[in-house]
């Protein structure tokens, strides 16, 4: 549940002009009622057939196949776009989890979409005050009041499902109480269930996946950040972790009961602002904070921070990175995950096109009996991985942009798009596309592949000679760290 300070509004474009798709409502607030949202969500793959008839009497009339396809797939990308930004909660979520493949649309048609997701990020309906008290006497009880000194009626953040407080606990430590929007669990629900019955238009984008279980593994990854009971172990686990860190600040659990939770609250420079007027020095030290907090995890506490959204971290007076919202947290890594990482990163850096071919066979990347032209893959993979061949690298949206295009090319000779992703990869991949954007816009310069091999030091391997990385193995000790990975994943740590 990613959360905005009020006020904080991104870039409308640089007319500032709203899609004629989305008229202003007058009370301000999404379509909660059940049919109207499972009327809009059910519209989409109505629309992608009549594209789909369309398209066949454009080819009678000359077009070529490609050129179809390609319209084919940015007006549903498009449309995708639009129908989740407007109904804001759940979909609004399943929205920025499919934002990456907003750079793959021309500029022209991104802009409503990105309209759209201002609106939902800024403009999320406030809970009038005796809402507010209903939602917490509901989960605390009827003297609710008397853990408070203060509480303010008036919320101080938003976020896609619910809205947070500043309140001043019992004992004067100044507190953060998130609570859920009433209704908002059903929502959900109905939400995924809509999800689940459309999810086979992502096979525009990618047709060789298996959609079913990745949209699954998406739907739990959503569903969990509803539980608060789950997001407080998680939070607490880092906070634990990263106690007296010099780089980073976790706050501290006060309270958690039904659905609302409070922490301490965390005051600081948005990392928004930062992306918008920071200096270059200051958007180089943050972006790789940000990159430090997701990968130190493996290796820390066993977790992985899925949602490395710029609107969930502050720079504190004191230069730390504090970092908030832990409901995307999951137990990590899975079993074979760092085979997988090494795998792959030799075949990239320091293998051919074969050894690439047979690690995402290996892997689930590839379906079984499913033909694959190792060259075209090793063409079109090894390009992402430029941030890591160099002893600096400077990341930009115009970079991923390049990355993003390659990857979603409609053609039937894209190799990309005849490959699957295994379900269990999911929160890794949001987690990652999530912090390469964020990086992209900060334009982070940085030693990337430094600060991965610090905390993941079986990869060093994978970026130099055989002899080099046995001289570099004996330095970093991969045996221990390996037995310190192990202790990590006998730990009973809550999952999300």
């Amino acid at each position: 549940m990613t959360i905005r300070p009020i006020g904080e509004r991104p870039e409308e474009g640089a007319a500032g002009k709203r899609s004629r798709l989305f008229a202003s409502r007058s009370h301000g607030k999404p379509p909660v009622h059940g049919a109207v949202r499972g009327a809009k969500l059910a519209a989409l793959p109505m629309a992608f057939a009549g594209r789909q008839a369309a398209g066949l009497g454009k080819r009678a009339l000359g077009r070529s196949a490609e050129e179809v396809n390609r319209d084919i797939q940015l007006r549903t990308a498009q449309h995708i776009f639009e129908v989740l930004g407007e109904l804001k909660g759940c979909a609004a979520k399943l929205g920025q989890l499919l934002a990456i493949y907003e750079l793959a649309l021309p500029r022209e048609l991104a802009e409503p979409y990105r309209i759209a997701l201002s609106r939902l990020q800024d403009a999320a309906p406030a809970m009038l005050p005796h809402t507010v008290h209903a939602a917490m006497a509901e989960s605390l009880g009827a003297r609710w009041r008397s853990y408070f000194r203060a509480f303010d009626d008036r919320r101080a953040a938003a976020a896609s499902l619910g809205q947070v407080h500043r309140a001043i606990w019992h004992d004067g430590r100044p507190v953060a109480v998130k609570v859920m929007y009433p209704g908002g669990r059903q929502a959900v629900a109905r939400d995924l269930d809509h999800l689940r019955r459309i999810s086979y238009l992502a096979a525009v984008f990618l047709p060789g996946a298996d959609i079913a279980a990745v949209t699954e593994a998406i739907c739990a990854s959503v569903a969990g950040e509803l539980d608060y009971a789950a997001e407080a172990d998680h939070q607490r686990a880092f906070a634990a972790a990263y106690a007296d860190d010099p780089d980073f600040y976790v706050p501290n659990v006060i309270a958690q009961q039904g659905d609302v939770l409070i922490s301490e609250w965390l005051d600081g420079t948005p990392v928004p602002r930062v992306v918008a007027s920071g200096t270059k020095a200051e958007r180089d030290r943050v972006g790789m904070l940000m990159v430090r907090f997701v990968t130190s995890g493996w290796a820390r506490h066993g977790l992985l921070y899925a949602d490395p959204h710029p609107g969930n971290f502050r720079v504190l007076a004191d230069g730390r990175l504090g970092v908030m919202d832990f409901g995307a947290c999951c137990a990590w890594p899975p079993e074979g995950f760092g085979e997988l990482t090494l795998d792959c990163c030799k075949a990239i850096f320091r293998g051919s096109p074969g050894d690439l071919a047979d690690a995402t066979r290996r892997h689930g990347f590839v379906e079984n009996g499913r033909a694959l032209d190792s060259d075209a893959l090793y063409a079109a993979i090894t390009p992402c991985g430029e941030p890591f061949r160099h002893q600096t690298y400077r990341l930009t949206t115009r970079w991923l942009r390049r990355q993003v295009l390659r990857a979603t090319n409609p053609r039937l000779t894209n190799v990309v798009r005849q490959m699957t992703m295994p379900a269990y990869f999911t929160p890794f991949a949001r987690s990652f596309l999530t912090l390469v954007g964020v990086l992209g816009q900060l334009e982070t310069e940085g030693p990337y592949r430094d600060e991965i091999v610090r905390w993941i030091p079986e990869l060093s391997e994978a970026f130099v000679s055989d002899e080099t990385a046995r001289t570099a193995a004996q330095t970093v000790d991969l045996a221990a760290a390996r037995r310190r990975r192990a202790e990590v994943g006998k730990r009973d740590v809550p999952t999300g």
